[in-house]
């Protein structure tokens, strides 16, 4: 779809730095992605090259937006070590590896940069550890925390040492305070996702912010009684916005645990799925908006909205801008939290698994239309072969469908866009100077499907049969075969790979996107290892529960449901069973609430295609020249857009997949765009290199 630009309107950015930097996350405070550079223009992109590479070590995506402060560039190394790089050359300054090596478990999209006079800092959050160096060293600064570091279990007031928790995406940096985001268990249990700020110098906790409320906090009846005792999640885990004028910070929220059944939760669950508005000084709420309620469907909040000025019937608003893994944009007051857009409620049809009450209705902006499909009709089955029709075809049928919100359930319930979006982590980029807002999502149905995993259903399996089921079925799914795409690898014969000891390890610590799982007891780590290496006898199956990871452990006897796995709806070759695209970018006028342009995004060769569209991951840069830069797709390439037309105007190829999103800023005059090529997913090669680009010297 080519709609006319509308160029009539203009938007004014939030602070963003030094026009030759990339200072901060995603840009600017206000994530917006955007650059004032304007020496890669559509009339000279073509000529661009590789400016120089960097191996980071390690074979792992990157998902890292690496900031450029004071011609140093920081990035993140597929090991999780911490980087310094002249930017210019990709010479390496400096490289800090964590003490603990259980922190680098998981994925770290970026750092933060801080300074107050000579005092330079380079505040770093790896696995629970919050880390401050000296940004010109790499040193550890010794005034803040303990030796220059923090533990983030520290201060929780419920007992989450044996619990995951780790930090993904930078939080924001106001003033001197450090406000963090987290990354929780999705399953049971869980750690709160309160929102905790600290002091820069010195790691002292400066505020909390609950939430799951407490007794007499606003939304504490949105929950059973006494929930924030014992439910979880609810935390930002894709990143925040920063107004530094309005001294406020806007913090979009996940689900509450466990995602897909909510026996243990009825209500609408303040404020999971939120946008929040918190005073930044204090923690204060000032205003929310709940997107959806009591989630059964895995939709967190992705991405840190994009803080926006739009002109609306002639008249400036200051906005903040959602995207969601639903392909819907939420664009709301900045000052109040109200729709500057008209919306409508969707009716919710009930749940039918016992015990479980979904909420009878959802909020739905009318505009802008959703940039993702909503619905997978039969008329969009895939055609690619007969074969592959008959089959999709077949399967879709069995699905349950009654809207986009029909809930989970055991003969399976399809979800459309999928678990991952619609919108992701990588979020989207505005243009300030015409109010145009650019996103890719990916189009894959998926399938969500329940089982009874309750004592009673159980009871036959063996030990380490219910712990695998109650623990591990979610990513490695009921045949242990796992899920390349997501990065779930296979657990059959893993006593060939690795040691019980080290086996072990791996569930108490965690291991790259695995949480730790320190609550089970050694008997049922040794009982699940024996399942899945194959090694149980007769004697592993016995009466009694396991240690339970639900919500309610001191109700066994109550009836419990669990999912099947992150289950993708392809065909038999691995491709989706819908018609293409299956990844695609759109440019919205957030002025309007209208599309502007839609376009496939990425290809697979081998179908001889360039139309298709991949399933994607990373976000879009947009720069005053008029160009967007974005990578995202399985076909390896970082591409220049014309932001007028969506039209690709260049493509460089990278050594692998570019699951990142890329920076964009100038040392001595030169424009450069750099990218971490980390490959990993979605079936691609692994890999370690982060790649700029630039135009030749003169």
């Amino acid at each position: 779809m080519r709609l006319a630009v509308s160029l009539l309107f203009t938007v004014a950015v939030v602070a963003h730095g030094e026009s030759s930097s990339w200072s901060y996350y995603l840009g600017d405070h206000a994530r917006t992605h955007y650059s004032e550079l304007k020496q890669i223009t559509p009339a000279n992109v073509s000529k661009l090259d590789v400016a120089w590479e960097y191996k980071s070590g390690g074979e792992a995506q990157i998902q890292c937006n690496p900031i450029i402060v004071d011609g140093l560039l920081y990035g993140v190394s597929a090991e999780r070590n911490i980087f310094a790089l002249d930017a210019a050359t990709g010479k390496e300054k400096w490289r800090f590896s964590p003490p603990d090596p259980q922190a680098r478990a998981s994925v770290l999209r970026g750092v933060q940069y801080w300074e107050s006079g000579r005092d330079k800092r380079l505040m770093v959050a790896i696995g629970h550890h919050v880390y401050a160096l000296q940004s010109r060293t790499g040193k550890l600064v010794d005034s803040f925390g303990k030796g220059g570091e923090i533990n983030l279990k520290d201060y929780y007031d419920r007992d989450v040492s044996k619990l995951s928790i780790g930090v993904t995406t930078p939080g924001a940096i106001y003033k001197d305070i450090m406000i963090m985001s987290v990354r929780l268990q999705e399953s049971h249990p869980a750690a709160p996702g309160d929102v905790m700020a600290f002091n820069v110098r010195t790691g002292a906790k400066v505020w909390e912010f609950h939430t799951i409320p407490r007794p007499g906090e606003f939304g504490y009846e949105t929950w059973p009684a006494d929930a924030w005792k014992t439910t979880g999640a609810a935390n930002c885990w894709g990143g925040m916005s920063l107004d530094e004028k309005r001294g406020v910070v806007y913090v979009p929220t996940g689900s509450a645990a466990y995602d897909f059944y909510g026996a243990d939760r009825h209500g609408e669950n303040l404020f999971a799925n939120c946008v929040i508005a918190l005073n930044a000084e204090t923690g204060e709420r000032i205003w929310h908006y709940q997107v959806l309620r009591h989630d059964l469907w895995d939709r967190d909040l992705p991405a840190p909205p994009n803080l926006v000025t739009v002109t609306i019937d002639g008249k400036k608003r200051d906005a903040v801008a959602q995207i969601t893994k639903s392909g819907y944009v939420f664009v709301l007051d900045r000052d109040t939290g109200e729709p500057l857009f008209p919306m409508q409620e969707v009716h919710a049809p009930p749940s039918d698994l016992p015990g479980e009450q979904a909420w009878p209705s959802q909020p739905l902006p009318l505009k802008p239309p959703p940039f993702a499909r909503q619905t997978f009709p039969i008329e969009e089955v895939s055609k690619r072969t007969p074969q592959v029709y008959a089959e999709a075809m077949e399967r879709r049928l069995r699905l349950r469908w009654d809207g986009p919100f029909t809930p989970p359930s055991l003969e399976g319930t399809l979800i459309m866009p999928s678990f991952d979006g619609g919108g992701e982590w990588g979020g989207a980029a505005v243009n300030p100077k015409t109010g145009i807002m650019y996103v890719n999502a990916s189009e894959i149905p998926c399938i969500v499907s329940m089982f009874d995993a309750s004592e009673g259903a159980s009871k036959g399996d063996s030990h380490g049969k219910r712990i695998y089921s109650q623990n591990c079925v979610f990513c490695h799914g009921v045949d242990l075969k796992g899920d390349p795409i997501r990065v779930f690898p296979p657990l059959k014969d893993l006593q060939k790979k690795y040691t019980m000891e080290q086996m072990t390890q791996q569930i108490k610590n965690g291991k790259e996107r695995m949480p730790a799982f320190g609550y089970l007891s050694q008997a049922d780590i040794d009982a699940v290892l024996k399942y899945v290496c194959g090694l149980e006898d007769e004697a592993a199956t016995r009466d009694g529960a396991a240690s339970p990871p639900s919500a309610a452990p001191s109700e066994p006897d109550k009836q419990w449901f669990n999912h099947s796995g992150y289950t993708r709806f392809v065909d038999k070759d691995g491709y989706p069973a819908i018609t293409p695209p299956w990844g695609t970018l759109t440019a919205i006028d957030l002025n309007k609430g209208e599309h502007v342009w839609q376009v496939p995004l990425g290809y697979n060769p081998e179908l001889g295609t360039e139309e298709t569209g991949t399933e994607n991951y990373g976000g879009p840069v947009v720069t005053a020249s008029g160009l967007i830069f974005i990578a995202a797709s399985k076909d390896a390439h970082l591409r220049a857009i014309d932001e007028r037309t969506g039209k690709t105007l260049w493509k460089g190829k990278l050594p692998y997949a570019g699951y990142a999103t890329p920076s964009t800023y100038t040392i001595k005059g030169r424009q450069y765009v750099v990218i971490a090529a980390g490959g990993g997913k979605l079936g691609t090669p692994a890999g370690d290199t982060y790649v700029a680009f630039a135009l030749p010297k003169e």
